[in-house]
């Protein structure tokens, strides 16, 4: 594996060149001087990376989940919580490409459309009585949401 290291001059994209940037703040001809390139119009940049030859093996993952809609994810047995409470799927299947199968959603932490607002927006139920976006724990169904999941099944499957 080669790494590489390429240095380069360029336009200040924040102040585009001029030194001195304006804001939604402000106004009336006022401008500030751009942090990003202190003033000068000019960034130095540096771009450091090594070739790719192919995805790396992890040491420390057990379990892959598709996304994470912002739920502390981890084994707590005074609670119950397996690695399985989080859905997802082995990393073994995961590094070998397998997809991830139906029932691999955080389903015992988020409804239908919390899970697909994120993992595959395509897929978000549009329910008319869904809440839809927000604070979905919120919804008046989040306490039942294992209803909304088998709907969400036998919808999927047909």
């Amino acid at each position: 594996m080669s790494h590489h290291k390429i240095e380069y001059d360029c336009k200040c994209k924040p102040c585009k060149g001029t030194g001195l940037y304006i804001g939604i703040v402000e106004r009336d001809g006022f401008a500030v001087v751009c942090h990003h390139c202190a003033g000068t119009g000019k960034r130095h940049e540096v771009l450091e990376y090594d070739d790719f030859e192919g995805k790396e093996k992890r040491d420390n993952v057990i379990r892959v989940l598709e996304i994470n809609p912002g739920i502390c994810a981890g084994v707590n047995p005074e609670k119950g919580f397996t690695m399985e409470s989080y859905g997802g799927m082995p990393y073994e299947d995961w590094l070998k490409g397998e997809p991830f199968p139906l029932g691999s959603e955080m389903r015992l932490f988020a409804c239908p459309a919390w899970w697909y607002q994120s993992a595959d927006y395509g897929k978000k139920p549009r329910w008319d009585w869904c809440r839809g976006l927000g604070a979905f724990y919120n919804c008046d169904h989040f306490p039942t949401k294992e209803e909304c999941w088998e709907r969400f099944d036998r919808e999927a499957q047909g």
